[in-house]
């Protein structure tokens, strides 16, 4: 469906731009997601993520998230040609817990022209807009898992496979367009010590005492589904529920989740940690950055993209990705995150990570960032979800 075109006429050409939407197919869904890609064709900086993943999340058949979220792309068009895309999306979820009426946009990108970034925001907010929405706020996906927030520092430092890179023309078209700032997400990148810092290994015997805590290793991907698949991401809902934006996995999303991770992470490179009783306490999920080989792949698995991925995750990188770390409501401040470390690092150091990147954190979050304050770190990337009325 083509909602509107724009033209804008010198005195030798006429060029317009036409927003169409993208229907949920298969067809439709990989052009948007290559686009995405072509756009960064050549720099050294964007991690490309692989188009059937891609595909999945924006698909209503596949991604559960659709089961309380509504959702609509868009692609703008030069003469014929794809020149940006965007996707309007409506977490009822979230808005019914605050009782908002907010709607997301991400999977963004565009060139480097005010006339198409207009058209593009112009579709999307008339979408959520007609469907009673009065704010608009991102980058921002489905959920907490999908990729969210722009890039506003950090241009020239290499992407993760968790967050978004972007040209940094993007953000001055936000404020051109009137947006401000809603959060702003802060990314360090640490060295990984040659030991565990005696201060931390001090702690982390210290709390595993006094809350009879202990650590338990996984040499089976079937058994830790098993034993804590589920409970893994309950625990994630109740660690992160208070954050910003964080909308709840449903029990659909979760076997959805289990399946998508926990076959691919390296089990040494994760900390489990309960109690007396054997019960979740907390968990520390990291894994080899695979940056360098979503870039050799160029989003695509076959022929050879496998082996790139299968490369990193089995032999040696240099980086190790802290996707996340969840600690139980009731544990949180107390050390917990000492003992997941103290655990984790030897593992590092056997398997010859140099350095570690944190991803996102909230900017306000002390408690997160503090426990950073034993290694020696680098605060080298900040990104922002934008928001303005409607």
């Amino acid at each position: 469906m083509v909602l509107f075109t724009l033209r804008t006429q010198t005195p030798d050409v006429i060029m317009s731009v036409t927003v169409k939407e993208i229907a949920p197919t298969s067809e439709q869904l990989r052009k948007y997601v290559q686009f995405g890609i072509d756009l960064y064709k050549g720099n050294d900086c964007y991690v490309p993520p692989l188009i059937f993943d891609e595909i999945a999340t924006l698909s209503p058949e596949k991604n559960p998230a659709f089961d309380y979220c509504s959702a609509q792309s868009f692609m703008a068009y030069r003469d014929g040609k794809p020149v940006g895309r965007i996707t309007a999306i409506i977490n009822s979820a979230v808005n019914n817990k605050y009782g908002e009426r907010t709607m997301r946009f991400g999977f963004v990108d565009f060139i480097d022209d005010a006339e198409v970034v207009d058209a593009l925001f112009k579709a999307a907010e008339d979408w959520g807009r007609s469907r009673g929405m009065n704010k608009i706020v991102g980058p921002m996906g489905f959920t907490d898992m999908d990729h969210e927030g722009m890039l506003t520092e950090g241009f020239n430092e290499m992407s993760t496979m968790a967050t978004i890179y972007n040209y940094p023309y993007y953000p001055e078209h936000m404020k051109r367009m009137g947006f401000g700032k809603e959060v702003d997400w802060v990314e360090f990148r640490m060295t990984v010590p040659d030991a565990v810092p005696e201060k931390y290994q001090r702690i982390a015997d210290i709390v595993a005492r006094k809350y009879k805590l202990s650590v338990k290793k996984y040499t089976s991907r079937k058994k830790i589904k098993e034993e804590y698949g589920h409970a893994l991401f309950q625990l994630i809902n109740e660690a992160y529920d208070g954050l910003y934006g964080y909308s709840p996995l449903t029990d659909r999303q979760i076997d959805y989740y289990i399946d998508l991770y926990l076959g691919v992470i390296r089990l040494e490179d994760v900390c489990v940690v309960v109690d007396e009783n054997g019960a979740l306490v907390a968990i520390g999920i990291s894994m080899p950055s695979l940056s360098q080989a979503l870039r050799r792949c160029g989003g695509k698995l076959f022929p050879t993209g496998w082996y790139h991925l299968w490369k990193a995750i089995r032999g040696k990188v240099d980086v190790v990705d802290l996707l996340l770390v969840a600690v139980k409501p009731e544990y949180q401040s107390k050390g917990v995150n000492a003992l997941i470390f103290a655990d984790l690092i030897p593992a590092y150091i056997k398997n010859g990570y140099k350095y570690a990147e944190s991803n996102l954190e909230l900017e306000g979050n002390e408690s997160v960032q503090k426990q950073w304050e034993y290694f020696e770190r680098r605060q080298h990337r900040r990104r922002r979800a934008w928001s303005k009325n409607i």
